[in-house]
């Protein structure tokens, strides 16, 4: 288990990481928890909202991981667990309503679009912004590579040794060590 340090302010973590981050470039609200070797881009953006006793609202980031020019995290009312020796590159979007989980040596290429949550839409008598937003949440295990521009569904759990091909689409879980692509995301080999 990861052992996080929390910076409640954006001052704090700049003055304990060392960065040097423009104050306008980087948004960085209540419960932020980073440990040490943190490289956060000047251009990324990292967001949560407070919600007491670390459960929801949190984005935690694990030791020597990256995250990348404009890259974009959003905790909402979930959360977004990072795991260690990860890499969130260029333009990637994680959104954790549902809750994300990613385990440890994960790289995540640029343009990839992680969101851990759906509207709901059953009603037609209804606006679909009127219906709610239903979120399962979403799993990466250790050791996965996620090629750019794929787009990872809510209730998915991807395996441990994974390849997920450039623009694939996953929409159901993927097995540990296979190497999927194309939309919807299919498998079409497995690492020996």
């Amino acid at each position: 288990m990861f052992k996080f340090k929390i910076y409640k302010t954006f001052f704090d973590l700049i003055e304990r990481t060392k960065r040097k981050v423009h104050k306008h470039h980087i948004c960085l609200y209540n419960n932020i928890a980073l440990e040490k070797n943190i490289f956060i881009s000047e251009k990324a953006i990292i967001r949560t909202s407070y919600a007491g006793e670390c459960k929801e609202g949190l984005i935690t980031i694990g030791q020597a991981s990256s995250i990348h020019d404009f890259c974009h995290l959003y905790a909402g009312k979930g959360f977004i667990k990072i795991g260690s020796n990860c890499s969130i590159n260029p333009f990637c979007l994680l959104d954790g309503y549902g809750g994300i989980t990613i385990g440890n040596n994960v790289r995540i290429a640029n343009h990839t679009t992680i969101v851990s949550a759906n509207h709901n839409f059953l009603d037609k008598q209804k606006l679909i912004r009127q219906q709610g937003i239903t979120g399962k949440g979403i799993t990466i295990e250790d050791d996965v590579w996620i090629g750019a521009g794929a787009r990872i569904m809510d209730g998915i759990t991807i395996q441990k040794g994974a390849v997920i091909g450039a623009g694939s689409v996953v929409t159901k879980n993927i097995k540990s060590y296979s190497v999927v692509v194309g939309v919807p995301a299919k498998t079409i080999k497995m690492r020996t």
